[in-house]
């Protein structure tokens, strides 16, 4: 069965370099669909700053054949070995919006309870360059409503120079999720996240952008020591 991966890992800059110059491929890794390897970002920072690219703080989001294949490029592979050290979470798709062009998923996702278990939401984007500026301005503030809602157990994001960026976060519901994206949070300020979609469909910031939501099954290490996800 094919899942997905989420890994974090914080580690030398020197070995983020080279896990960011040579990052994982379908071509010298088996069972290896697509991956995106990036640097972490503190959701809702100021732009400049250094809480705004963490050279020190690796982000891999991929597509695999099977867990066999996962298993095997943490064990083996020199860049495997460093996100291994880290926390990561298995995935399996519940929901996709968009597109992106490498990853592999069907069109029609098989329907997945998410009533009774946290929910799993990336995102993934290449920018348009030119709008960038447009898409600090109404990004910002949704990077802060989403760090901020109390329905979140874990958020950051990633960016991978000079075009990709990508959110990662874990609700504690799918409601407290999905309430957040239509603007009905009890929170300050719920429509931003609405408000930027709004003027995304009005001109895109991006040449592809997708939204998955997944549904977790198995979490594997801890992050800033913690695990964030449980089963009976």
């Amino acid at each position: 069965m094919r899942i997905f991966s989420y890994h974090l890992v914080e580690t030398s800059v020197l070995s983020g370099l080279k896990a960011m110059i040579a990052p994982p491929s379908p071509d010298r890794i088996p069972g290896l669909t697509h991956a995106e390897c990036m640097t972490g970002m503190v959701l809702g920072s100021p732009v400049f700053s250094f809480s705004r690219m963490l050279i020190g703080q690796l982000v891999l989001f991929a597509q695999w054949e099977n867990e066999a294949a996962l298993d095997h490029f943490l064990a083996n592979d020199n860049i495997g070995k460093i996100f291994a050290d880290g926390w990561h979470v298995r995935l399996i798709p519940a929901r996709q919006w968009g597109s992106f062009s490498k990853f592999d998923i069907p069109k029609d996702i098989a329907e997945i309870d998410l009533s009774d278990s946290p929910v799993v939401a990336v995102t993934v984007a290449r920018m348009k360059l030119l709008e960038v500026p447009r898409f600090i301005r109404w990004g910002r503030p949704v990077e802060k409503l989403v760090r901020d809602h109390p329905g979140v157990l874990l958020s950051l994001a990633s960016i991978r120079l000079p075009q990709t960026v990508s959110t990662f976060s874990i609700w504690r519901s799918q409601k407290e999720m999905t309430d957040m994206v239509r603007g009905h949070s009890d929170v300050p300020r719920p429509k931003r996240h609405l408000n930027a979609m709004q003027e995304r469909n009005r001109k895109d910031f991006h040449f592809e952008f997708t939204t998955l939501r997944f549904k977790a099954i198995a979490e594997f290490g801890e992050w800033k020591g913690k695990r964030y996800l449980t089963w009976e």
